[in-house]
């Protein structure tokens, strides 16, 4: 087995994982914030929680479906997936629970999830890739 095979077997750390995890849940409780700021609807917590969790159930059957855990700060493995997740399995958990489900709605998750969870991952990627050259 060559080195580079033998590195890409290896776990990330605990804390690179958790750290991972937890970007993605602060980032889709921050769309969930703005989202609710930018209609003017009160319940603030409670609000952002009842908004956000599909999101956060999505996410994380993004994160079991690629396997994220491999390597959860990887633009194509993890961050598509969790963005996919997050997008798909949110709106289908906001249909089956009778929350508003519209075509607008739709392509601003998709943006912006887009941008906050395959966008940090990029810079990350290439605050890595400048580090290395």
């Amino acid at each position: 087995m060559s080195s580079r095979a033998a590195k890409s077997l290896k776990m990330p750390s605990l804390p690179l994982l958790l750290g991972a995890a937890a970007a993605d849940a602060v980032l889709i409780l921050v769309f969930a914030a703005v989202g609710r700021d930018a209609h003017q609807r009160g319940d603030i917590l409670t609000g952002v929680l009842l908004t956000a969790w599909p999101f956060l159930a999505g996410a994380a059957l993004g994160w079991l479906v690629a396997r994220a855990w491999r390597n959860p700060l990887s633009v194509r493995r993890a961050g598509l997936a969790v963005w996919l997740g997050s997008v798909a399995g949110g709106m289908a958990l906001r249909a089956v629970t009778g929350q508003t489900v519209v075509l607008p709605f739709v392509i601003v998750a998709l943006l912006s999830l887009g941008v906050l969870l395959v966008g940090y991952r990029l810079l990350l990627a290439g605050a890595r890739r400048r580090r290395r050259a």
